[in-house]
């Protein structure tokens, strides 16, 4: 048995997306800042980029859902998962957050925040 376990993440990406339930939302935009986390039994120590995630992979997914539009961020967290999952089947776990910075609402809000996880049942 493999008594590791390897975690490949990327924290603080930030993007400005046209994301929002609201119509004057997708027109003016936000900032928001995504957080990534696979958690994997390891292939290898072979000093070989085949043998684990690719944070630059991770960095294309997340850059690409927030370039397409949605609104919910709980779809956007969905897409990434599932993209996510698609090019790495050996991912155990992936976590993936997004803070809206500053939503449009009355008073003096900081940031919304939306969490989706996904675990095997391995």
């Amino acid at each position: 048995m493999n008594p590791f376990k390897q975690t490949v993440a990327l924290k603080d990406v930030k993007c400005f997306a046209l994301h929002g339930f609201y119509p004057e939302e997708q027109l003016t935009g936000n900032h928001f800042i995504v957080d990534l986390e696979t958690t994997f039994l390891p292939i290898g120590f072979d000093d070989e980029l085949a043998q684990t995630v690719n944070y630059e992979d991770l960095n294309q997914i997340i850059l690409e859902e927030m370039r397409n539009t949605q609104k919910l961020l709980e779809t956007v967290l969905n897409n990434i998962i599932n993209k996510v999952i698609a090019l790495y089947p050996f991912v155990e776990r992936v976590e993936v957050s997004i803070k809206k910075l500053n939503p449009p609402m009355p008073g003096q809000v900081g940031q919304s925040f939306v969490q989706l996880s996904y675990q095997t049942e391995k």
